[in-house]
């Protein structure tokens, strides 16, 4: 397919990843980010980089106008605890800005849109692995940002003919295995990296949020997705909705849960450091366990993680931090 493909966030962290992949396979990339959490380093010499903002009409009409076939689109933000404070910031630039992305999309006639979702949407567990059908009832306003895109895509898509995967990631972690992103994510807040960070000495130490759930060792299990497991999801929805003509909404994950401290003696195992950590109170708002479902994945994409083991996931962020 000689597809020209807009990557909205394609300096960031899972946006580089997925170029990187899309123009290994031959595609025409515009990467199109306002650098605020991306880096110079992670974008492909051979993409076409407009730094801007989604929200800017301007630079949207110079990108389109150049002719998109496809949007793939990252470009968000996705602290959950901030939007709890700041949920304006979040309305406008999520929700408002996939809207302008969609507009655009309707203006220039680009069919096709990749959306990167998140398990957000689904909130507290009701039962466990979570699949696609599970009650949406979001926590945070970030996971309702979420959920209100993939509402706008369905109508988008049952008004005008847009075609959409909606890929809702569990815990993205992880660095390029083929060592290709250099740059490291601007003040993480996801586990994974925070560990790195500790053994690198960038921190003098983390928090372990709460040691009595209803888990094997008390600390919380979640659902750990390689970043290039990810990307590969996102090229086999392209195909999906391009040959199905169809749109797609699935989750990724493994369908295997680690604990925190699971993770803690991965990376100490990995590495041959010791994590300096505490114990601390627990988080408000944070299940004991979360698990996706991905068959669904597996039966119309083909897709299935296999550089997710805590093991692969920490040898992979080794070049990036040690």
């Amino acid at each position: 397919m000689n597809l020209k493909i807009l990557v909205t966030g394609g300096a960031g962290y899972i946006g580089s990843h997925v170029t990187h992949d899309l123009i290994s396979l031959g595609y025409n990339v515009v990467v199109l980010d306002n650098l605020s959490k991306g880096s110079l380093l992670n974008i492909n010499p051979k993409s076409t980089f407009v730094k801007g903002d989604i929200r800017d009409e301007e630079v949207l009409e110079k990108v389109f106008s150049s002719g998109i076939d496809v949007v793939f689109h990252f470009a968000a933000l996705k602290a959950a605890g901030e939007s709890m404070i700041y949920p304006d910031k979040y309305a406008l630039n999520n929700i408002g800005g996939t809207v302008k992305l969609l507009s655009m999309m309707q203006k220039y006639k680009v069919k096709y849109f990749i959306f990167s979702s998140s398990a957000a949407v689904y909130g507290n567990p009701v039962n466990l692995p979570i699949n696609e059908s599970h009650p949406k009832e979001p926590i945070n306003y970030y996971g309702y940002t979420k959920l209100a895109i993939e509402e706008n895509l369905r109508w988008f898509s049952e008004i005008l003919g847009i075609k959409y995967a909606a890929l809702r990631y569990f815990n993205a972690t992880g660095y390029d295995v083929n060592g290709r992103i250099k740059g490291k994510e601007v003040n993480p807040a996801n586990l994974c990296p925070i560990i790195m960070e500790v053994l690198s000495g960038e921190r003098n130490g983390m928090e372990v949020f709460g040691n009595d759930y209803d888990t094997p060792d008390g600390t919380c299990i979640r659902d750990y997705i390689h970043v290039n497991d990810l990307s590969s999801a996102h090229i086999k929805a392209l195909d999906y909705i391009v040959k199905k003509d169809s749109n797609l909404v699935v989750n990724l994950g493994t369908g295997k849960g680690f604990s925190v401290m699971d993770l803690i003696n991965s990376a100490e195992k990995v590495t041959g450091k010791k994590v300096n950590y505490k114990i601390t109170g627990r988080r408000p708002g944070d299940p004991a366990e979360l698990i996706a479902d991905p068959s669904l994945a597996a039966e119309l994409i083909g897709w299935k993680a296999i550089y997710s083991s805590p093991e692969e996931i920490f040898k992979s962020m080794i070049p990036v931090y040690l």
